[in-house]
């Protein structure tokens, strides 16, 4: 008895998995770097570098936020409730949300950004270089009531090779 001719999977399959194998190998680290172009965001945070994560197909992901001035880092952990995006002041672009991490430093940056909250979100407007970067601080206060606190504005400044505390003093 004669087999019918059927495509093979085998090709696509052992590449499809040599992809996704190689994918966290293609993803690469980078700190990009931003001065306050407003008064408000300049009395909260001088400037800011975010640790980024580029992903195998270009796409970003911010994982940590390094104060320019002090020493304080913040961690972030990817995606929110799209009650935060609701509470977002009209005509606000931003939509790419991420949660500050309570431990350490994103304690403080949290209170900082919304005192009073028991939970704070960053929307961000899409992070590329060498483009201006807006920031909307969403809190969610102990009545579950979200609320808008602060919108922050930034320049532009440079890409770095290396995360700031391992450069010294980044001013």
């Amino acid at each position: 008895m004669r087999r019918p001719n059927r495509p093979s999977f085998s090709l696509p399959l052992g590449l499809a998995a040599a992809i996704l194998i190689a994918a966290p190998a293609h993803a690469d680290t980078r700190f990009l770097s931003y001065n306050a172009s407003d008064r408000i965001t300049q009395a909260l945070t001088k400037g800011v570098t975010l640790e980024v994560r580029r992903g195998l197909f270009g796409a970003v992901q911010v994982e940590r936020l390094f104060s320019t001035t002090a020493r304080g880092t913040a961690g972030f952990t990817r995606g929110g409730p799209d009650a935060a995006r609701r509470v977002l002041p009209d005509g606000a672009q931003e939509n790419d949300i991420y949660a500050v991490n309570q431990d350490g430093d994103g304690r403080g940056l949290a209170r900082a950004l919304c005192p009073g909250a028991d939970e704070v979100w960053l929307i961000m407007s899409r992070v590329r270089a060498p483009r201006p970067l807006t920031m909307q601080a969403v809190g969610r206060w102990s009545d579950s009531a979200y609320r808008h606190c602060v919108t922050l504005s930034y320049e532009w400044r440079g890409e770095w090779a290396a995360a700031p505390a391992a450069r010294g003093n980044v001013d």
